[in-house]
């Protein structure tokens, strides 16, 4: 039962991740951050699950008990380049981060940790493609999941290597 809670955790959160740094976010005009925690001149979100919801024109509470949780996303150029092509135009050397940390005021109690990057539609046997990750979406790899719950520490994917780079 915990592991089918712990999957729709990683699938929220993975959505979060897909969606959020270009498609929800109207690019402010200044370089600092707007109402919802975006930056986009920086590549960066920092602020509420609840936040993000809103940036969506979702329910405030649209992540359920996730959504008091501090979220603090980055993403490359590339992840933008590949939103505003729709992923056809690849290789991308985009990347993205996600960083849940649930132990705020009405958190989650959870932290968690996520990074993502392009592989291609060729999945596992894509160049790009790192042992220890798993596909997500299609066209990336999840090269790192790992956080603490209830349970203790957890790691889901350990990409080999774990960093951005080695493209």
């Amino acid at each position: 039962m915990k592991i089918i809670k712990l999957l729709s955790v990683v699938t929220v959160f993975a959505l979060a991740v897909l969606l959020a740094p270009s498609v929800y976010a109207d690019k402010p005009s200044d370089l600092g951050f707007d109402d919802n925690g975006y930056n986009n001149n920086a590549n960066l979100f920092n602020g509420t699950g609840s936040q993000w919801c809103e940036a969506g024109g979702q329910a405030p509470n649209c992540l359920d008990v996730w959504s008091y949780d501090n979220l603090i996303m980055k993403w490359n150029d590339e992840w933008n380049r590949g939103n505003e092509e729709y992923w056809a135009n690849g290789p991308y050397k985009a990347w993205t981060s996600n960083e849940w940390n649930g132990n705020t005021e009405n958190g989650s109690g959870e932290v968690w940790h996520y990074k993502i990057i392009w592989v291609g539609t060729s999945l596992e046997d894509s160049p790009y493609w790192r042992e220890g990750g798993y596909p997500i979406w299609g066209q990336f790899e999840v090269i790192m999941d790992q956080g603490v719950y209830e349970d203790g520490h957890l790691w889901i994917a350990h990409g080999i290597p774990t960093g951005y780079g080695g493209y």
